[in-house]
């Protein structure tokens, strides 16, 4: 083995993982494909001499990996998606090009990289996002249900999804099939609501003596559902410089769409993850209800003309940047 360290570069595949080997120079000492497994890809690499770093790009499975190389010493970086996308829609990609260009930004420090999270977060984030798949179904079978008895022109006053209303969606007059599908309907909602219970409550079990959930939890405007997509999502706090960074990570930063002397704004980011950003405007309509500092904060944009989305938005941009620097001290 030479002792001259190497840059890796490696594109994941659920079987195999392409694994390219670079000098410091640029030379390519090896681009093969391996299984999907840690002990062949280090066996592979150490043949050439130490790996010094390695981008592997970000997909599902590719976290896992990395993770067992950097048990084996490695130091891996997860290429950023966005990236990784653009890669895709190269005119010439192949494993082979992929793996070389990721060993090649690797060498010049130019790979766009993304935290790699610890596993119990990734178990945690999983756990958030299976939730909130459960509550989407049941905002489509809700969905179903309005639908059906508008095509019906059944209409009842009060609110809907109360127990009385329920019961009488249960018996409302419709047609022989109709009815069976509103049946199936109901039982779906039903049996969603009991899954999203359970999930909520193994949610509310793991992460009690989580120092960081129950600093979330001591804030104004934040629940638990809050709380967990803060801590699934963004993990740790102070991996972030700036509370301007954090909000951008989050898809809270104005995007501008300035060319010349034209200055213009073009709404939010197009980034961050979407789960974690409708949480965060969530929790912004209910700083504007609920919080004196930030309905003054609110109040001050809507007299000065701006439209309520945008005022929203910009409550959320805020509340996030102050809530960075609150919790430093947590875990």
């Amino acid at each position: 083995m030479s002792s001259l360290p190497v840059y890796v570069g490696l594109d994941y595949h659920d079987a195999s993982v392409q694994v390219c080997v670079m000098q410091h120079s640029g030379i390519i000492l090896g681009n093969r494909s391996c299984s999907n497994r840690a002990e062949e890809i280090v066996a592979y690499v150490e043949q050439f001499g130490p790996a010094v770093r390695t981008g592997i790009e970000a997909c599902t499975g590719s976290a896992d990996l990395a993770e067992e190389l950097v048990r084996h010493g490695w130091s891996v970086d997860l290429a950023h998606p966005g990236y990784v996308s653009r890669m895709r829609q190269s005119p010439d990609k192949h494993d082979w090009g992929d793996a070389r260009l990721l060993a090649d930004l690797e060498r010049v420090g130019y790979l766009p990289r993304v935290w790699l999270a610890p596993q119990e977060t990734r178990e945690l984030r999983r756990l958030v996002r299976y939730r909130q798949n459960l509550v989407d179904e049941r905002r489509n079978a809700r969905q179903r249900i309005r639908a059906l008895l508008r095509e019906h022109r059944v209409r009842r006053e009060g609110n809907p999804w109360t127990r009385a209303w329920l019961a009488w969606a249960a018996h409302a007059e419709l047609g022989e099939q109709s009815r069976w599908i509103m049946d199936q309907l109901l039982g779906n909602v039903q049996r969603l609501n009991q899954d999203i219970r359970a999930v909520e409550k193994r949610l509310d079990t793991i992460t009690e003596k989580d120092p960081l959930v129950q600093a979330l939890l001591e804030q104004s405007g934040i629940g638990p559902v809050t709380a967990w997509t803060l801590r699934a999502e963004i993990g740790r706090f102070d991996r972030f410089r700036t509370g301007k960074q954090l909000s951008r990570f989050c898809g809270l930063t104005p995007r501008n769409a300035s060319s010349g002397a034209r200055q213009a704004d073009a709404g939010l980011i197009q980034a961050g993850n979407p789960q974690l950003r409708a949480v965060l405007i969530e929790a912004a309509h209910r700083l504007q209800r609920c919080d004196e500092r930030w309905n003054a904060f609110a109040s001050r944009l809507l007299r000065a003309g701006k439209p309520k989305c945008v005022v929203t938005a910009a409550v959320g941009n805020r509340w996030i940047r102050w809530l960075f620097h609150q919790m430093q001290t947590a875990a």
